[in-house]
């Protein structure tokens, strides 16, 4: 293994365009192409590539048509019954886990690659990664970017467009540019499904 690729994972300074790195990512991206072109209508086609893209693949993941990401879904880990909507990328040089049952709506962006704010060190392109955590049963609105090192927590919300530039607890609101606990969930959501409209089942 290459020094730069043993860098991928360790938040640690490294250079992307290595050759170990890029022959390797280009497998990932080929498979991602292939997935990008399958119809609606070959489900069994995509839930096969998804297995061979994804780092973990739960049961009943479902991914909308287009997806990017930087090495094709192979870091990332996706729980079961994971949904995530059309145009979700995934800046995907390290490690992000989305746990079971979380839900990503349309737009999304969860990158895990930075780049030195030194001048002279991204002149040289240089980069580094910061795994992302998502908790389970969260939903990730529309056009929401999470940046590298963030940890979502279980149940939480985030609202569309924001921009979550570091952690959020579980069992909350969230939203805005930075992302900011809003509310946690409570009695009135138990109630309620959407402003005044009662849960009725």
């Amino acid at each position: 293994m290459s020094e730069m690729k043993e860098k991928l994972h360790t938040g640690e300074l490294y250079l992307p365009g290595d050759e170990e790195i890029m022959k390797e990512q280009m497998v990932y991206q080929d498979l991602l192409c292939e997935y990008n072109q399958t119809k609606p209508s070959q489900q069994k086609e995509r839930i096969a590539l998804l297995k061979k893209m994804l780092g973990d693949c739960g049961e009943d993941v479902y991914i909308e048509a287009p997806f990017y990401a930087n090495w094709g879904g192979h870091n990332c880990h996706f729980g079961k019954l994971v949904y995530a909507n059309y145009n979700l990328t995934c800046v995907d040089d390290t490690h992000i886990y989305v746990g079971d049952y979380t839900m990503i709506g349309p737009n999304v962006t969860i990158a895990t690659a930075g780049h030195p704010i030194l001048p002279s060190l991204r002149m040289e392109a240089y980069q580094y990664n910061m795994p992302v955590h998502i908790g389970k049963c969260c939903w990730i609105g529309a056009g929401v970017i999470i940046m590298p090192g963030v940890t979502i927590g279980d149940h939480s919300v985030i609202g569309a467009g924001s921009v979550v530039t570091k952690d959020i607890p579980a069992d909350v609101v969230a939203v805005g540019n930075p992302c900011r606990v809003m509310r946690p969930i409570g009695e009135h959501d138990e109630k309620y499904y959407f402003k005044d409209r009662k849960i009725e089942l």
